[in-house]
C-alpha cells in the first residue's frame, strides 16, 4: 500500500475483518494489508484509541463499536430502516418468512445488493443473507428487481462482466438474463427459483425512486415447497407501495 493515505489504511485494515472472521491478528491484518509492522502497529493504536477497533482475548482484534454508531446515523438506517421496520414484521406476520431490505450498492461493473433490514424467525427456512451482508444481484429476488429497474446504460455496463453460478439453476447467461428482466417488468416482482440456494425461491418488488436513497427493494425468501407465487408476490407488492408511502411522508 505505497503511497496510500492514513485514510485508505485504516480502510484497508477495517475492511479484512468479515462474517466469517469478526476477529483478527495483528498478524493476520499484516498478512492481509501488506502494511510494515512499525505502521500497523501505530495504525491499530489510533484504531483502538477512537473505538473503531476493539480488542478481544487472544490478542485480537475486532470492528469497534463507534463504527456501528456512526453507521447508524447513515440515511439507509435513519430514513430506509428505521421506517420499513414496521413493515417488515406485517410482512413477516403475514408469512412467517424471511424477509429481506435490501438495496443497490456500486457502480454496474461491481454492484451488488446491500442487505440494510431483514425479519425472520422459527418458521423461516435458514438463508445466506444477513443484514449488512452482500449479496449478487443476478442471482436473488431483490437482486433481481433491483436490475430491473435499471436503464439500458447501467445493464450494458453490467453485463461487461460475468456473473457466478450460485447454483445449477441460477441464471448468468446474458440474454436469459435479460429475458427475466423484461418478466419482472411485465409482472411488477422478481421471482429466482433455487438461483441462490436449493430448495428456496424468492420474490420481490421494488420500490419506486426515493430522491437521496438508492434504489431499495423488499423481498421473501421461501421454501420450494410451500410457495404461493401470486400470494407471496402480491403481499410484497403491497409491502413496497405501503414502505414507500411511508419513506416519502417522513
Amino acid at each position: 500500500m505505497a503511497g496510500a493515505g492514513i485514510l485508505d489504511r485504516a480502510l484497508a485494515v477495517l475492511g479484512c475483518f468479515s462474517e466469517d472472521e469478526p476477529e483478527l491478528t495483528a498478524a493476520r491484518l499484516a498478512e492481509r494489508t501488506g502494511l510494515p509492522a512499525s505502521t500497523l502497529h501505530r495504525l491499530l493504536g489510533t484504531l483502538l484509541d477512537r473505538g473503531l477497533l476493539v480488542r478481544t482475548p487472544g490478542h485480537r482484534y475486532a470492528v469497534g463499536s463507534r463504527l456501528w454508531e456512526l453507521g447508524e446515523r447513515s440515511p439507509l438506517a435513519l430514513r430506509l430502516r428505521e421506517p420499513a421496520i414496521p413493515h417488515l414484521v406485517r410482512l413477516y406476520e403475514a408469512t412467517g418468512e424471511n424477509v429481506h431490505l435490501g438495496v443497490l450498492d456500486g457502480e454496474p461493473e461491481c454492484a451488488t445488493v446491500l442487505q440494510v433490514g431483514r425479519v425472520t424467525g422459527q418458521r423461516a427456512i435458514p438463508t445466506l443473507s444477513r443484514a449488512g451482508g452482500r449479496d449478487p444481484l443476478h442471482a436473488t429476488g431483490v437482486g433481481r428487481a433491483l436490475l430491473a429497474t435499471r436503464d439500458a446504460a447501467w445493464l450494458g455496463r453490467y453485463f461487461t462482466t460475468t456473473r457466478e453460478r450460485e447454483t445449477v439453476h441460477t441464471i448468468v447467461d446474458e440474454r436469459a438474463l435479460r429475458a427475466d428482466l423484461d418478466r419482472t417488468r411485465a409482472r411488477g416482482y422478481a421471482l429466482t427459483r433455487e438461483e441462490m440456494t436449493l430448495g428456496n425461491i424468492s420474490v420481490a418488488a421494488a420500490l419506486p425512486p426515493i430522491p437521496g436513497l438508492p434504489a431499495a427493494a423488499l423481498g421473501l425468501v421461501v421454501h420450494i415447497d410451500r410457495a404461493d407465487e401470486r400470494k407471496l408476490a402480491a403481499l410484497v407488492q403491497q409491502s413496497a407501495r405501503e414502505l414507500f408511502a411511508a419513506v416519502r411522508e417522513g
